[in-house]
Parts: structure tokens; sequence; C-alpha cells
């Protein structure tokens, strides 16, 4: 079975690199020839047209975005052009519910399976081929590309028909959103009143405050790092998705609207490039405090 990958960004070459060890005759293609250097030790074949992969079997995609995807696609003399009835094309970036949903019905008019299979994990577990895999789409086309998601993900998951990886990762990402803005709001309270910054932290994560987002975020905040995650302006899509779902479809989401609040303050006050942890320095600034080990008043 002939592979390809398109993306070798933040997760894409960690996922690419993991893939080159599947056996498999293996293309990957990014803008970037500086992406190759890893490939060309490993015997890959690298090229900057993505083009160039539309002879594969099976084409993985990890994009910075839909748009970028369906450019990439239907654009002039565009990738789908080029492809065959019966090749699976599997996205594993992240895009919008209705974008997975209606790249499915392009392509499938054209006889090609699409998979929307976003992942979970940050860049370590894509090192680690230890990622979970959502997956929608048809369930053989799933199957066939199973075995190729195992040296990627330890967790692979088919969740139902076109969309449904996307709706899946959307629902964690924004509870993940929820948990960090909650984070920004109580924390600087603490110091305000007097508490010690990183008995907080211990505390936190030792008891039943903890969740994910605590566990890494915190650790850093204290040593005033906000660059360990995915930058927040580049995160805010899934808070546009979450909002667009709630109006079209008419189900209230009031906490997700109040940590939307807080994601929008961080960004208008320019922390568009920090993670998610940025979104305490908005409720710093407002009560005069630092979250900080060793540093708790401004």
């Amino acid at each position: 079975m002939k592979v390809g990958f398109i993306g070798l960004g933040q997760m894409g070459k960690h996922m690419a690199l993991n893939l080159a060890g599947s056996g498999h005759p293996l293309t990957v293609s990014d803008l970037r020839p500086e992406s190759f250097a890893a490939f060309d030790r490993a015997t890959v074949r690298t090229t900057t047209d993505a083009r160039d992969t539309a002879d594969a079997d099976v084409i993985f995609f990890s994009l910075p975005n839909g748009d970028v995807l369906k450019s990439l696609l239907f654009g002039d003399d565009g990738l789908a052009a080029r492809l065959r009835p019966g090749q699976i094309l599997v996205d594993t970036s992240t895009i919008t519910y209705g974008a997975a949903v209606q790249v499915g019905k392009d392509l499938g008019a054209r006889g090609i399976t699409f998979l929307d299979a976003p992942v979970s994990g940050m860049e370590a577990r894509a090192k680690d081929g230890t990622l979970t895999f959502m997956c929608g789409g048809p369930r053989d086309a799933f199957e066939t590309v199973r075995p190729l998601m195992a040296v990627m993900g330890n967790t692979i998951l088919h969740m139902g028909g076109s969309g449904s990886g996307q709706l899946t990762k959307l629902i964690n990402q924004l509870l993940f959103d929820i948990n960090m803005a909650a984070l920004a709001e109580i924390l600087p309270m603490a110091v305000k009143m007097g508490l010690d910054p990183v008995q907080v932290g211990q505390v936190v994560n030792s008891g039943t405050g903890r969740s994910y987002a605590s566990e890494f975020f915190i650790p850093n905040i204290l040593q005033d790092r906000f660059s360990a995650g995915y930058p927040m302006r580049a995160a805010y899509k899934d808070l546009v998705s979450g909002a667009d779902i709630s109006a079209s479809v008419g189900i209230p989401l009031p906490v997700l609207a109040a940590a939307t609040a807080t994601y929008q303050q961080a960004l208008l006050r320019g922390h568009g490039d920090k993670d998610k942890g940025g979104m305490i320095l908005v409720f710093e600034e407002l009560l005069g405090v630092r979250f900080r080990q060793g540093d708790a008043a401004l």
C-alpha cells in the first residue's frame, strides 16, 4: 500500500516519522524543504508539491485549518483533480464539523473516500506515537487505515458518519478551554487573598480541582512560561465552532460563552501568540497580582 502524508508541522512531522516505520512506501510533502532532513535519513520520498502524493492509496493530511485543506484539494490544479476512485483521504487536521461534512460529500462525488480523523495529544504524544484518533466516515475505510493509525496512536475510535471525528474533537477541546478559563479566573483570586501560588498549585493538582489543564498549565504559569501549548490565536477556531453549533442547533452553552469571553479578552490584550495558559494574564492584570513562584504581587 502506497501512503502519502501532507503537512509536516509541529504534529505532522512526528506522525509522519512514525508512519515511516510502518513498512509501506511513503511520500511526505510540505511547502518548507527544511522539514525534510529527518525523512531523508529515513529514506522517505520528500516533495514540496502535494500533488506528488496523488498516486498513494491512502493520503494523510495535517494542516492548519479547513481553508488550507479545501484550497489544496479543490483550488486551481488542486490535488483532487489528480486522484482516482477508491483512494482514501484521512484528514488529521482540526477543521469545523461543517467543513468536514462538505469535503466528504465533494470527494465522495468523485468516488474518493474521506475520513475526518483529528487527533488529541500534544507534540510529546505525537513523538511517542500515543495520540488519540477520533474518526468519522465509512466504517470499511476506517478499518483499512486503522493499522496505519496504530503506528501513530494508541487510542483509535470510529465515532460515526462524516464529521463525527471533528465533532468529538471539538467537544474535548471546548472542555479543555473551559477548564483553563476557570483556572485563569480563580488562581489570581487565591493570590489576591494572600495565598502562596506554589502551594495552591500543589493543592489543586493533588485534589478534586485538578484536570489535565491544571496539571499541564499550572507548572508552566508558575515559571512564567506561556509557549508550551498551541497558540490561542490559532486555537480560537474551536470556540467559533462551538458558538456556531450553539446558534444553529439552539443549544444553550452559557459556561462556554463565559469561557469564550475570557479567551477573547486575552486575544484583545495581545496574548494570541501565547498558549491557553495566557488567559490568566487577563485576571492577573485586573487584580494586580501574579501567580508565579516567588512573585505574588505586581
